[in-house]
């Protein structure tokens, strides 16, 4: 797998779904952005904006035209999901942007968002575009159960806020397959290891398994992340239940040894796996991690 190739997924029985490696953060395996060739063609995320080209260069492999582009459907407003938004509505001028109704605004004015996010990611943010805004009259909002209808496809969105309060997940039941954003966590495809993700500022533990419950309930045969690809559901999403509250545990077990929050960053990224992502990206999505599981357990104890 390489930076900007185009995967067909093959797994169980899905058709007419390929996804795209946007090389987030300069590595692979980590940012894909989904592509639909339905009757009514439609994108699953957008990735940062920082590589949108390399969408559209995907989108043409398929055979799928920016003007035949219908839907583009957000999983929530975090840039590494829906930075590209604005400049793929631009460049796909007869497509519909679909995000929940909590995010609604950040799309139509990311400033706020883009400052939080520098804030959050440091000098991450060389890696981001910044996002440009998308006409209000270029999205559709939706709550939980929304369908966006795709003709031979359909996109049923589930509310999943455990990893942020504007995040769903698609589920299209043609293939039996969910688009899961980061509610299931993040999946390496190398080496078959599931991963957590738990940035700041509102991701909350109890929240998060009622997620990965909800998804448990649903059964999909397919699970495809938004980090990083598609794969058998298996019993993944019983490992990221294990997994989630065992990492929240090991940190609080370290903030009330060490009893500074600068001291327990620093122990996990020292410790932080620098084998999938490289060194660079395995310490900031520690700091990162670490972060959001401190900012949890605070606003846990209000």
């Amino acid at each position: 797998m390489g930076i900007g190739d185009v995967y067909e997924v093959t797994v169980g029985d899905c058709t007419d779904v390929y996804y795209v490696d946007v090389g987030m953060y300069g590595v692979a395996e980590y940012g894909p952005v989904y592509i639909i060739d339905a009757e009514r063609p439609a994108l699953v995320d957008t990735g940062t904006g920082a590589r949108h080209e390399t969408i559209l260069s995907a989108m043409e492999s398929v055979g799928i035209s920016p003007e035949d582009l219908e839907v583009i459907a957000t999983t929530h407003v975090h840039l590494d999901h829906a930075g590209g938004a604005g400049y793929l509505a631009e460049d796909c001028p007869n497509a519909t942007v679909y995000i929940h109704e909590a995010g609604k605004r950040h799309l139509v004015d990311p400033e706020r968002l883009w400052e939080g996010t520098k804030h959050a990611v440091g000098d991450q943010i060389e890696f981001y575009g910044k996002p440009v805004p998308v006409a209000d009259d270029r999205i559709e909002t939706l709550t939980d159960g929304d369908v966006i209808d795709l003709g031979d496809h359909s996109l049923e969105a589930l509310y999943a806020p455990g990893h942020a309060p504007h995040q769903v997940v698609f589920y299209d039941p043609v293939i039996d397959g969910v688009f899961t954003a980061d509610a299931a966590g993040i999946y390496n495809p190398t080496t078959d290891e599931m991963h957590v993700t738990t940035p700041p500022v509102n991701f909350t533990l109890d929240q998060a398994l009622d997620d990965v419950a909800m998804l448990q309930d649903l059964g999909p045969e397919i699970l495809m992340f938004g980090h990083f690809g598609a794969a058998e559901t298996g019993d993944k999403l019983e490992t990221y239940a294990e997994i989630l509250p065992e990492w929240v545990a090991d940190v609080e077990r370290k903030r009330e040894e060490l009893a500074d929050d600068e001291a327990v960053i620093d122990y996990f990224v020292e410790r932080a796996d620098t084998d999938t992502w490289g060194e660079r990206k395995g310490r900031a999505e520690m700091r990162l991690n670490v972060r959001g599981v401190l900012v949890a357990l605070d606003n846990r104890e209000e």
